[in-house]
């Protein structure tokens, strides 16, 4: 049987998936282009990775050579609950509460792929969560997942921006999304809110200035011009996103259990300096 977008939807539906999005596997001309002009002007700070397989970004089919279609995926992690208010523990960012979304998210794909394959023999596909050479936000913004806010993060006109990306390169020729036009339009909240102005300019986000990237990617001491700036932020940073005016009126609930038990919503900052 032909893998339809219908049957994807519904198989990606009953695995707890909320978004479902589909766009043509095309090469990434002009969005390689402002990859390069970031990386030029050094905003991916120590994150050197980025800097490689840039061929691959700018055109999947040198991953999946017989690739015809993306699938794009959002699955929701925001928890309705309170940051740590004591000075005697840092803040961490919601999406670090739960489980780690790799391994959770990782299964969902697989069980996703094989049941496709389970339908269609020929069912080609290669897989990724935040851990390869895709371009996760260009393709959600190509498969009508949301549109790229001026924080970066993709924003769904219908729940916000609280939702993690996987992306499904496949050789099956899927019907392509509507694409989610822009809806930021002269808001400037997540700019306004960044304590060390990190957002440089609208859709610009400056990695050695971003308290996310200071507390998690960055391996060195954390530059002095900062102090006094973090808010008690130790994982992780969502101010951006709290103050984010589609996520104060859209977010809501994850349904996925293993992001909702809130272990890990604060760190004992004795501990961190022990």
């Amino acid at each position: 049987m032909e893998i339809t977008n219908q049957i994807v939807e519904e198989k990606a539906r009953q695995l707890g998936f909320d978004l479902i999005g589909f766009a043509e596997a095309a090469i990434l001309e002009e969005e390689t282009t402002n990859l390069e002009k970031w990386l030029s002007n050094g905003f991916n700070s120590k994150m050197s990775y980025m800097e490689r397989n840039l061929e691959k970004r700018r055109d999947i089919k040198k991953i999946l050579p017989n690739a015809k279609s993306v699938i794009s995926l959002g699955l929701n992690y925001f928890v309705d609950g309170e940051y740590s208010k004591s000075d005697d523990f840092g803040k961490v960012s919601k999406y670090a509460w739960g489980k780690d979304y790799h391994y959770v998210i990782w299964e969902k794909l697989d069980k996703l792929i094989s049941e496709l394959q389970t339908i269609d023999k020929d069912f080609e596909a290669k897989s990724y969560v935040d851990t390869g050479p895709v371009m996760d936000k260009v393709w959600a913004v190509r498969s009508g997942l949301g549109w790229q806010g001026k924080h970066s993060n993709i924003i769904n006109p219908q729940m916000g921006s609280w939702f993690f990306i996987a992306t499904i390169i496949t050789n099956s020729n899927l019907t392509m999304s509507n694409i989610i036009t822009d809806h930021c339009g002269k808001c400037t909240a997540c700019i306004d809110a960044c304590p060390t102005d990190a957002i440089v300019e609208p859709y610009v986000v400056d990695a050695n200035k971003c308290i996310s990237n200071l507390t998690i990617e960055n391996k060195g001491e954390i530059p002095s011009e900062f102090k006094g700036k973090f808010d008690n932020w130790v994982f992780g940073c969502d101010i951006c996103q709290d103050v984010c005016p589609w996520n104060k009126k859209f977010a809501t609930e994850t349904q996925i259990s293993e992001f909702k038990n809130g272990e890990n919503k604060e760190i004992e900052l004795q501990s961190v300096s022990e």
